[in-house]
């Protein structure tokens, strides 16, 4: 789907920006009118644009509660944060120094904060432990009786923050009655920047804790927890759910079979052998090219440097070989949802991989571009998404 810019990168990050309206993340309009400055693959436009509208947004809500209108001051700072978010996107060519970055990055997360303090039902910021640190966290309470509910535990992926996963997943889960612990662990965002800590292959051992933890609460029903990963968090979320039997069902938001495919897809095969072959005196040269040609591939590969702490293009891709699902998938019991899109140009084929692989109780559910939902999970078409998956667990967990 195209949708305000010919760059296929600008145009599925605007979409994703876009579609978080759903849950209060996004005007239509706001982001009609930003787009309207920023010329087709201008990263620097791309990053001034977003950025003066979510630090408009920041200053109407400090007005707007500094007033007494918690709910104007709400929806602005939801608003706030997931534009500082789409802002520093493409800000990916020295994270370790960016200082703008961190800055965006910051704001993202303390206009979140205080939307989250705005919210008709409880917020609750989490520090979990994990190892010798914490991993931050949110626990989103459906109500605050205090009864237990079915709780959803949700991870992004390659490039999610946590305050986004509200909007991906969180906001449909608790109009339906489910808690929602959302977290990040090695890798992602906070947790890379101010630790330090990079993506680990063997994700069993960062969602165990953050079980342990969902488990210690009375409000969480121990029978009816679900682990849910989005996009490259669909691959740790099947690793994990091998380990981890106290799971009831997993939703994999889309299937992802072997990480390491992807990049590799994006460019030439002569290249991924040079790369795979270690011969990075020639594979480094022809990747800065290749780089220059593709805003996707270029951001794809300095990200990767960032979360995988690789020092080059060719390492990073190197870094992604082991995560994968071999001799893992066959050892997950709990019933497991695949999702998949019809026009998913980064996971095509992944999620059918995946459900072949599975000896559980399994699903795999398609959409499509005749609903609205054919992109990259299901990017732009919220609503339809929770309706199917969260219909599907309602009827797993015994709901109805």
């Amino acid at each position: 789907m195209r949708f305000l810019f010919d760059d296929t990168a600008f145009s599925f990050q605007a979409l994703r920006t876009a579609g978080h309206a759903a849950h209060g993340g996004a005007d239509l309009g706001e982001v009609l009118a930003t787009c309207q400055h920023i010329p087709d693959s201008d990263e620097e436009a791309w990053c001034s644009a977003w950025t003066a509208v979510a630090e408009r947004l920041h200053r109407i809500g400090d007005e707007a509660l500094g007033a007494g209108h918690r709910v104007s001051a709400r929806e602005a700072y939801l608003r706030a944060s997931n534009y500082y978010r789409t802002a520093d996107f493409f800000r990916v060519e020295d994270r370790e120094s960016d200082a703008e970055s961190d800055r965006l990055a910051g704001n993202s997360r303390q206009t979140f904060a205080r939307a989250a303090e705005l919210f008709d039902t409880p917020v609750l910021p989490l520090e979990i432990p994990y190892e010798d640190t914490t991993l931050p966290g949110y626990l989103f309470l459906a109500d605050g009786t205090g009864s237990p509910q079915p709780t959803v535990i949700h991870h992004g992926g390659y490039d999610s923050t946590l305050e986004e996963l509200y909007f991906m997943v969180g906001g449909g889960a608790l109009r339906r009655g489910y808690h929602v612990l959302a977290f990040e662990g090695p890798g992602q965002q906070s947790v890379r920047r101010e630790q330090g800590l990079v993506f680990r292959p063997d994700w069993e051992h960062v969602v165990a804790p953050v079980v342990d933890h969902a488990l210690s609460r009375p409000d969480v029903d121990p029978d009816k927890l679900v682990l849910f990963g989005t996009s490259f968090g669909g691959l740790l979320a099947a690793r994990a759910a091998a380990f981890e039997d106290r799971i009831a069902a997993c939703v994999l938001h889309n299937g992802i079979y072997d990480f390491c495919e992807l990049p590799l897809r994006a460019i030439p095969p002569f290249l991924g052998e040079w790369v795979t072959d270690g011969r990075d005196d020639v594979a480094g040269p022809a990747l800065a090219v290749t780089m220059a040609q593709s805003t996707r591939v270029r951001w794809f590969l300095r990200h990767a440097m960032w979360v995988f702490g690789a020092k080059t293009p060719a390492e990073a891709l190197r870094a992604c070989a082991p995560y994968n699902l071999d001799h893992v998938a066959e050892h997950i019991t709990c019933a497991t949802l695949v999702l998949d899109a019809e026009n998913d140009v980064i996971c095509c084929g992944e999620a059918q991989r995946v459900h072949d692989a599975l000896r559980c109780a399994k699903d795999l559910m398609v959409f499509t571009a005749a609903e609205g939902a054919g992109e990259h999970c299901q990017e732009g078409a919220a609503l339809r998404f929770h309706q199917r998956v969260f219909d599907w667990l309602d009827e797993r967990l015994g709901r109805i």
